[in-house]
């Protein structure tokens, strides 16, 4: 048997096609998106030239998942159970995300949050094989050539790092590859986009921690970061390139940049590339999902409410906007007058007009006409807000004393605590529902167990940005649009609350079981296809006349195949 492969080697100069025989044997085994390890059926080990090469048993996918499932719940260390994630995905594509796909809850924690930032804390000790793209500062003018080294030409959505603000642990430099490896592989298990359409991507302009320039172990640019004229010198050529390699309609995807580049940055792009900053517009849409759905527990509708945010970096600013977003189309009002009950706290403390001092430009419009405020306890019971929103990466901010104190002033408070990893959170479940005697409506940016307080137990849902991400990505990728507008991750989160059951309340969730999330990234992306068409953003013709029918179509699909040179008949 016979499996031609083409080859196009491009460059600025040349095009070079060759064609040869590659896949037969032991070849098989070594492509991960190939391999079915003992799925392989006798017939198949016939033809493909693999007989002797895997013991004679004969596995089922399902055997092979629930082996999987049973490793990973042996294995005690999180990091181990990082590494051994990453080799069975570098060992056997489906089954990695059949894996991700049917057992989330348990995988997800594994593969992102919690523990990706522990394994992007070790990520020069635990490399083992490349999973994705370094572009370096010192790649300038010759990026588009290390683009071209991707050996897939048909990338749709790339998930880009500077690696500068790593989760809530800050600069990892190079070692935050971990991150746009952890996104992609959720777009895969929970939007289905089909993993060679996916690049992860660190743009390595070194590092200003000096514990990592000194370790023997970092994988980086050992310098300083550069002045802003070469950064964005760097990140400009960048961008320029994905879009003469892949086209205009490739997804960008910003992850974990600083806040003030990620401010500028996307400011500067998403009029003129397809880019979302995940941070400021993914956090923001499963913010306001949960927001949306506490309006059911609460009774309050949004512009009803008093929030109070406590850290005012990208994060708080982009569920900011998406709030005020929201009221302003409600009720039809101006950003100010939506903004005039969303209130901030940063590290001078409460966000006004009056303080000494400096506010930034894009912070303005929620810095109030009132008296400058320190302490986090002090201004809560001086505002009386029924939500807060805590996006600050301090751990514990939220005591005892400022739950009680917003349980005295609200009958359900909302509180959410959203840093991550789970030692960043503002507080724990536990600590929010004792201290509020089961009253509050909470949401963390980690996973807690569930508590139980007065003899009812809450299972309390978890903001996490793969609620909405996903589908968003689908539905750009499927309508091929070439623009993302911030109505995208309003129709996301209003997608995302109504998919929230009355069970889910009543236990506490404000999201739906992670189960649930290739299901409702459909039904984001269909609903964004919907608006697509309807605003002239769409590029993808003919219109669909069924677009969740065609949507499902296009999706990644984990069980094994029988032609194995189904990877290789690229759609057009």
């Amino acid at each position: 048997m016979k499996i031609i492969r083409h080859f196009t080697v491009s460059s600025y100069h040349s095009s070079v096609e060759v064609s040869r025989n590659l896949y037969r044997g032991i070849d098989f085994l070594n492509d991960r998106s190939l391999n079915k390890g003992l799925s392989f059926s006798l017939e198949e080990r016939q033809e493909l030239g693999i007989l002797g090469l895997l013991p004679a048993a004969y596995r089922t996918a399902e055997l092979q998942e629930q082996l999987c499932v049973n490793w990973v719940q042996h294995i005690k260390e999180p990091i181990q159970k990082y590494i051994y994630a990453t080799e069975l995905w570098n060992r056997n594509e489906r089954l990695f995300f059949r894996l991700l796909a049917r057992h989330t809850s348990i995988m997800m924690p594994i593969v992102y949050t919690p523990t990706v930032g522990l394994a992007c804390q070790h990520y020069g000790e635990i490399y083992r094989k490349h999973q994705g793209l370094f572009v370096t500062i010192n790649d300038k003018d010759h990026v588009l050539n290390v683009i071209y080294n991707w050996p897939e030409s048909h990338v749709k959505v790339i998930v880009v790092t500077d690696g500068e603000r790593i989760l809530g642990l800050g600069d990892l430099g190079a070692h935050g590859m971990g991150i746009p490896v952890g996104k992609l592989a959720l777009y895969t298990a929970l939007g289905g986009i089909q993993p060679y359409k996916c690049l992860p991507v660190v743009l390595d302009v070194g590092t200003n921690n000096e514990s990592l320039l000194k370790d023997p172990y970092y994988v980086g640019v050992r310098k300083k970061r550069p002045p802003m004229e070469q950064y964005d010198a760097l990140v400009d050529e960048f961008m320029k390139a994905v879009v003469k390699r892949y086209g205009q309609d490739t997804l960008i995807q910003f992850e974990d940049f600083g806040n003030a580049n990620a401010f500028r940055l996307l400011k500067k792009y998403k009029d003129v590339f397809c880019v979302f900053n995940d941070d400021i517009q993914g956090t923001a849409g499963i913010a306001v999902a949960g927001l949306f759905a506490s309006q059911r527990i609460t009774q309050k509708k949004l512009h009803e409410n008093k929030i109070l945010f406590f850290g005012a970096g990208g994060a708080a600013m982009g569920i900011a906007d998406l709030v005020a977003l929201s009221i302003m189309k409600e009720n039809k009002v101006s950003k100010e007058e939506a903004a005039k009950n969303i209130w901030m706290i940063d590290i001078h403390g409460l966000l006004v007009s009056q303080r000494k001092e400096p506010v930034d430009d894009h912070l303005k419009v929620y810095a109030h006409d009132h008296k400058p405020m320190k302490g986090l306890l002090e201004i809560v019971k001086e505002l009386k807000p029924n939500t807060i929103i805590g996006v600050s990466t301090v751990g514990k901010a939220f005591t005892p004393e400022v739950i009680k104190e917003l349980a005295t002033i609200n009958d359900r408070p909302v509180i959410f605590a959203l840093s991550n990893p789970t030692e960043k959170a503002e507080c724990t479940a536990t600590d929010a529902y004792t201290h509020s005697e089961g009253r509050c409506v909470f949401s963390s940016g980690s996973p807690f167990d569930p508590v139980t307080v007065h003899g009812k137990t809450f299972r309390p849902g978890q903001g996490n940005n793969a609620y909405i991400f996903p589908g968003v990505g689908l539905g750009v990728i499927v309508s091929g649009m070439h623009h993302i507008p911030d109505d995208l991750f309003l129709i996301a989160a209003q997608t995302t609350a109504e998919s929230v059951s009355e069970k889910d309340l009543n236990e506490g969730a404000l999201y739906p079981p992670l189960s649930e999330v290739p299901k409702l990234s459909v039904e984001i992306a269909k609903n964004i296809m919907e608006f697509a068409y309807n605003s002239d953003l769409a590029t993808a013709y003919p219109k669909p006349a069924d677009k969740t029918t065609y949507i499902k179509s296009q999706l990644y699909d984990y069980c094994y195949q029988n032609n194995l040179a189904h990877k290789y008949n690229y759609p057009s």
